[in-house]
C-alpha cells in the first residue's frame, strides 16, 4: 500500500495522501496515527514515527456530501488496473472515447486507460471510426470505490483496513 488513508475527527474516511504527507501531518499534531504498520519505523534527527496506514485528523473538518467521485486521470487509471481498454496491456495514458475536439467531455463515461500506442493509433476518432473495440465500458465509480482504489486495493485484499472503510466498499 502507498498511500495513507486519513479520516476526519469524527473517523468517516475523507481521503488519502502519500506517506510523506502523513507523517508531516503527525510531526505538526494535525493527525494522530490510528493504525501503523507493524515492522516499519520513519526516523529523524531526534524523532522517531511509525509508519501509519490510517491517520485521523485532530480537527473536525467540514466536507461537502459527494454523490459521486470527482474525476481525474489517475482515478481512471487506477479504476481500469492501469490495462489498456483496447489490448489489455499496460496503460499509462487516458484516452476520450468521444474525442474531446468532437464534444467529448472529461468524464468516468467518456474516458478509458490506453497504452500510449494504441492511444496514438486511435487518434481523433471514435473507436468505431478507428475500427476498434473496447475490451470493457468505462463506468463510474462510487466514491468509496474510488477510495479503495486509491489505496490501492481491491475487493479482497481489505484486510485490517476494513474496520476503517464504509460497509459498502
Amino acid at each position: 500500500m502507498r498511500n495513507t488513508l486519513v479520516l476526519n475527527a469524527s473517523y468517516e474516511p475523507l481521503s488519502t495522501v502519500p506517506l510523506r504527507r502523513a507523517v508531516v501531518l503527525v510531526l505538526q499534531d494535525k493527525a494522530v496515527v490510528e493504525q501503523a504498520h507493524p515492522l516499519r519505523v520513519v526516523r529523524g534527527s531526534g524523532v522517531q514515527v511509525p509508519v501509519p496506514r490510517v491517520i485521523r485528523l485532530t480537527r473536525y473538518v467540514r466536507v461537502p456530501f459527494r454523490q459521486q467521485a470527482p474525476w481525474s486521470r489517475r482515478g481512471v487509471l487506477a479504476r481500469d488496473q492501469h490495462r489498456c481498454a483496447y489490448c489489455g496491456r499496460r496503460a499509462t495514458t487516458v484516452d476520450h472515447v468521444v474525442p474531446r475536439s468532437r464534444g467529448g467531455a472529461d468524464s468516468w463515461l467518456n474516458t478509458v486507460a490506453a497504452c500510449p500506442e494504441d492511444n496514438q493509433r486511435k487518434a481523433d476518432r471514435t473507436p468505431e471510426q478507428a475500427g476498434m473495440r473496447l475490451l470493457r465500458r468505462p463506468f463510474e465509480p462510487t466514491p468509496e470505490a474510488t477510495l479503495m482504489l486509491a489505496l490501492g486495493l481491491r475487493a479482497g485484499e481489505l484486510g485490517e483496513l476494513a474496520a476503517w472503510l464504509p460497509a459498502g466498499a
